[in-house]
């Protein structure tokens, strides 16, 4: 690996710590020896990259140091470009024209080498066979998800059965041929995940939930992730 590279990589490591990274993880990680990156993180202070620790306590790169843009691989650009294609498949109005600019920001940044990769005829995403979803703004749970609003939902089983509910909502799903948000369901007390398209209607409450530190979604991602046809139909 060139200086520049592992420099450059060691700047990225400790961009996206979220505690201090002591030398050793760094010559793990970079399979150099610690001698040479004391050399190293003493060469980027030099150049004024505002690092701070020191040997055998960790280092920490101040948040207000900002990279220029960031160049991608072949094989990166690629795989934004599939990643912003698979988007489509989610029936997320938002999040397509998201995945759409996120594209288009990108490109501005490439070499024109790599720009075609982006655009390349090659990569071809199917469009999936989910619903969209009619009752409810899509944006609007995402926003609720983060904000942790509770929301009363008007929805129908595979029967057609109705019910009102208030739910919490703590994730997305997103498979090929559904959409479901899991949720914390009032009416049940329990877990319960619901598919989008079955949602008849639905509205942010002004009432927060507490994501408890987490425990929410732990909870939720711990429970069987059975066929959406299967498990998803308890009531």
């Amino acid at each position: 690996m060139r200086r520049s590279d592992r420099l450059f990589d060691i700047i990225q490591h400790l961009r996206v710590a979220t505690r201090p990274v002591t030398a050793a993880m760094l010559a793990a990680d970079l399979e150099v020896t610690v001698r040479t990156v004391y050399r190293d993180i003493a060469t980027l202070q030099a150049r004024r990259v505002p690092i701070d620790g020191e040997a055998g306590v960790g280092y920490v790169l101040r948040k207000s140091f900002n990279l220029p843009p960031l160049m991608f691989t072949a094989d990166e650009a690629e795989s934004i470009a599939v990643g912003a294609r698979l988007v489509q498949r989610l029936r997320d109005p938002k999040l397509q024209e998201a995945a759409a600019s996120v594209l288009a920001k990108v490109t501005t940044v490439l070499p024109e080498a790599l720009r075609s990769t982006l655009g390349a005829p090659h990569i071809f995403v199917s469009e999936g066979s989910a619903v969209p979803a009619e009752g409810v703004d899509l944006a609007e749970l995402r926003a609720a998800i983060r904000d942790s609003r509770k929301l009363h939902i008007a929805y129908a089983d595979e029967k057609g059965r109705r019910t009102n509910r208030t739910i919490w909502p703590i994730a997305m799903a997103y498979y090929v041929d559904v959409t479901l948000v899991g949720a914390w369901c009032e009416l049940r007390a329990d877990y319960r995940n619901f598919r989008v398209e079955r949602i008849l209607s639905s509205r942010v409450l002004d009432e927060h939930f507490d994501q408890d530190n987490g425990r929410l979604f732990a909870e939720w991602s711990a429970l069987p992730k059975e066929r959406p046809d299967s498990a998803w139909q308890r009531r």
